[in-house]
């Protein structure tokens, strides 16, 4: 499928996996996963016109079926193996998480990105397998505004056990200066910037030299712009829907950002994903609801 034919409002680049969750004496399950797919799901279906760019087997099209379903035009990078993610809660706590990364699609290069028409471009990485500078330099090269889920590099893969530690990234603020926008949870925050405040946290990595940061926690969201700061708190009732959390604050947050000011956008994205948190997956609500929980 050709994506220079059509301008998308966000196309969302990285790898699409399969993720076995194991919740804490709960029943593990496998379902299709990541950030792309968090991501995707919750613009498009607050009306956005989406692509997905993702490298994954061929065999294992059944993880892009929800995207297809919600119209989402996607465009395939072959590679022999799907990224296979593990994720244990070992306690009740659904923010302590160990997770591995079992399988690997490898990395993005710029040979085979397709041709792109799209307003914005997102990077939505789960590991450091899959983008590197170079990667993000030709991106801006080209002229695409660009955004950036520093999970992507926070989250460092280990060669023998495969678990994922959250690791300083020696190169962060040259990734960050050449972004428009930048997401992250406060775990990834005190990585980077040794501080847990996350206006703090904010304040550093805009020092950067991106102009838009956006931090999520479990109680809610950051957003800071031109020096100012706004914070949302979310609304859920449960965190049944955990997984994927700050994925689907951000999409939601750029994807409404594309129109409005700051502080509706981070509303608009608080609520979206406290609906989504009450159910496990993908959001799979509806922009009105949306609008009537932001009420």
């Amino acid at each position: 499928m050709s994506l220079s034919s059509t301008l998308y409002d966000i196309a969302f680049i990285g790898h699409m996996c399969f993720d076995e969750v194991i919740l804490y004496h709960g029943v593990p399950r496998v379902a299709p996963g990541s950030a792309v797919l968090c991501g995707a799901l919750a613009a498009a279906r607050v009306g956005k016109n989406v692509a997905v760019v993702t490298k994954m087997a061929s065999r294992d099209r059944i993880v892009i079926d929800a995207l297809q379903q919600n119209g989402i035009s996607v465009h395939v990078i072959t590679s022999a193996e799907t990224t296979y993610m593990k994720v244990v809660h070992p306690s009740l706590d659904v923010d302590e998480r160990e997770i591995y990364q079992l399988k690997n699609a490898g990395f993005f290069s710029l040979a085979d990105l397709p041709p792109l028409n799209a307003r914005f471009i997102h990077l939505a990485g789960i590991t450091d397998q899959e983008f590197d500078l170079d990667f993000i330099s030709g991106l801006k090269e080209k002229g695409y505004r660009l955004s950036v889920d520093m999970q992507s590099f926070v989250r460092q893969v280990q060669s023998v056990t495969h678990q994922i530690n959250f690791l300083d990234v020696p190169a962060k603020m040259e990734i960050v200066s050449q972004t428009d926008m930048i997401k992250l949870d406060i775990v990834e925050a005190k990585v980077l910037t040794g501080t847990e405040d996350l206006a703090k946290a904010a304040q550093i990595i805009q020092s950067w030299g991106c102009p838009e940061v956006v931090i999520t926690q479990a109680e809610g969201a950051l957003a800071r712009v031109s020096g100012q700061t706004v914070y949302e708190k979310f609304s859920n009732r449960s965190a049944v829907g955990r997984t994927g959390r700050g994925d689907t604050t951000f999409a939601a947050y750029l994807a409404r950002r594309l129109d409005h000011n700051v502080a509706d956008s981070l509303k608009f994205a608080a609520a979206l994903v406290s609906i989504k948190m009450e159910t496990p997956g993908p959001f799979n609500g509806t922009l009105e609801e949306v609008l009537s929980r932001m009420q």
